[in-house]
C-alpha cells in the first residue's frame, strides 16, 4: 500500500473504528491498530486491499470463522467481520 493512501486511512473511522496506525500488511490486505469507539478498547482492524475479490472475501470469512471457534491466549479474539462502504471494504476486527 502507498503511503498516501495509509496517510488517507490513518485518522479516519471505519464504520465503529477509529484507524490509529498502520501494524503491518501481507498478501491479501492491511492490518491496522484501531479503537472500538463504542466499547473504548484497542483492536486489530484487518482490511483487505482494494475490498478484495470474491476470493479474498470467502479466505477472509473462512480464516475469522476458524479464528473465532479457538480459544488460546496466542491467537486474536475475532469481535465481528463486516463489509463497510457498500461492500468495498470487508474488514475483520
Amino acid at each position: 500500500m502507498s503511503g498516501r493512501k495509509e496517510r488517507a486511512i490513518v485518522g479516519e473511522t471505519a464504520s465503529h473504528y477509529r484507524v490509529l496506525q498502520r501494524l503491518g500488511g501481507g498478501g491479501m490486505g492491511e492490518v491496522y491498530l484501531a479503537e472500538d469507539l463504542r466499547l473504548h478498547r484497542q483492536v486489530a482492524l484487518k482490511m483487505l486491499r482494494g475490498g478484495g475479490d470474491e476470493g479474498a472475501r470467502h479466505r477472509l470469512l473462512r480464516e475469522a470463522r476458524v479464528a473465532s471457534a479457538l480459544n488460546h491466549p496466542n491467537i486474536a479474539v475475532i469481535y465481528e467481520i463486516d463489509e463497510m462502504d457498500g461492500g468495498s471494504r470487508r474488514t475483520a476486527a
